[in-house]
């Protein structure tokens, strides 16, 4: 703790303890940068500005993530059916129908149109095994047949590539076919 005494005080007269005046030197004023001239920089700068601008926008996309951007009401995002991507697919590849006598009747009476089927080649009396001949092959047609032709086998339209139309053709005439659905 400091005592400062009151004879040092008196003792001093007023105004000593303050340095004397002297002449300040002219000098221009100081403007902080921003403010008022912030829109003129602004203006100036407009490249830098955009550039700025989209790269915020893409850094906020970017945290968002794919989910956001989408409403989130319409429940999972649209998926392309299988289906779409196989008749896209065919449609490069020249396609054309195939009647295909399958061994089992019974077989071929629980198809329908549209269904996929790959159909098997089996050798006759077990030599080779069994091969597949066409696979998710189309099916565009299964003709109606009459009760004592079930033992025969059946009929069955394919929509298949001409290529695979060709190897059916040639199984079906050293083989038995028959059809398992995809």
């Amino acid at each position: 703790m400091v005592v400062v005494s009151q004879v040092s005080l008196s003792s001093r007269p007023l105004g000593t303890d303050v340095p004397g005046t002297c002449e300040v030197p002219h000098f221009a004023p100081v403007r902080v940068r921003g403010g008022r001239y912030g829109v003129r920089r602004l203006v100036r700068c407009r490249g830098r500005a955009v550039a700025a601008g989209l790269a915020m926008t893409a850094a906020a996309l970017v945290a968002a993530g794919p989910g956001d951007a989408v409403e989130r009401d319409t429940g999972p995002p649209a998926v392309r059916p299988v289906a779409d991507s196989v008749r896209e697919r065919s449609r490069s590849v020249e396609m054309v129908t195939a009647p295909v006598r399958i061994a089992d009747g019974a077989a071929v009476r629980l198809l329908r149109a549209g269904d996929r089927v790959d159909v098997v080649a089996a050798e006759p009396s077990g030599a080779g095994g069994a091969r597949v001949v066409a696979r998710g092959a189309r099916v565009t047609r299964v003709p109606e047949s009459a009760d004592d032709a079930a033992e025969a086998g059946g009929l069955v339209v394919l929509a298949v590539p001409r290529g695979t139309a060709a190897r059916l053709a040639g199984a079906g005439t050293t083989s038995r076919l028959a059809v398992t659905l995809c």
